[in-house]
């Protein structure tokens, strides 16, 4: 099976970009949509190329922002959205699909923005979804993708000293909520595969960062331990372009 998720930073944007080219190269038997910027009815619109596929949407309240999708070639058993938490579940950020061996959820992380004024809300935001998840696991093991908005450790960023604990998606508070996923028991799987691998998923707009790979790795794969025998590949595939960030790719038998 192969699964990949890509924050693509607006859907009506990113399918002008090559973006279905993109995916028929990719041929994913699952993809992971992040940060659609779109309400349902346009994100159907926009991935009517690929109406051959079960396709949920989860979008945010606040028009043009946030959201997620998950297109599937396979046939669910059952989908949730959201974390059944008032404060939490307006931006439209969780969706949970199960099938029969596992439960995969597609995650966009909220940033704790420019200033850090999301901070103390990102940190509660991580204790929630992290119960979320270990009671889901009760049930089935999981498979979780998604943009995080974290840079794990100083590999997974650039420059990493020029932005411990100034810039967000990599202040302890973020770290210290990763960590907690880890401890957990969930496995980082392109660093479990790749210990000592520099790669990126993200690259800022400015500054040409791309151009010059000034950045960061805050798009992951994080799996249950018992799925760890399973795993054949985790990647990160920066070939592909149209967003910020580029997909990455979880290839399981299971």
């Amino acid at each position: 099976m192969k699964i990949v998720s890509w924050n693509v930073n607006g859907i009506r944007a990113i399918i002008k970009k090559e973006f279905f080219e993109s995916i028929n190269v990719l041929n994913p038997d699952i993809l992971c949509i992040q940060e659609t910027k779109a309400q349902d009815i346009e994100v159907e619109k926009a991935l009517l190329p690929l109406k051959d596929q079960h396709l949920y949407i989860n979008s945010a309240e606040k028009k043009g922002y946030s959201g997620t999708a998950i297109l599937s070639k396979l046939n669910p058993i059952t989908i949730s959205y959201d974390m059944g938490i008032a404060e939490h579940d307006s931006e439209g950020r969780v969706i949970c699909v199960e099938y029969a061996n596992f439960f995969l959820i597609n995650v966009y992380v909220p940033n704790s923005g420019q200033k850090l004024d999301r901070l103390s809300y990102r940190s509660k935001w991580d204790a929630d979804f992290l119960q979320y998840l270990k009671e889901k696991e009760k049930i089935k093991p999981l498979i979780l993708c998604g943009d995080f908005n974290v840079a794990h450790r100083a590999i997974d960023l650039k420059n990493d000293k020029s932005n411990y604990n100034k810039t967000a998606g990599y202040t302890q508070i973020e770290i210290d909520g990763m960590d907690n996923f880890i401890n957990s028991g969930f496995v980082d799987s392109f660093r479990n595969l790749n210990p000592d691998g520099v790669a990126y998923t993200y690259w800022s707009y400015r500054f040409k960062a791309r151009e010059r790979n000034t950045g960061w790795r805050i798009d992951y794969f994080l799996i249950s331990k018992s799925l760890l025998p399973k795993v054949k590949s985790s990647q990160i595939l920066p070939e592909f372009f149209g967003s910020d960030h580029c997909p990455i790719l979880l290839e399981i038998d299971i």
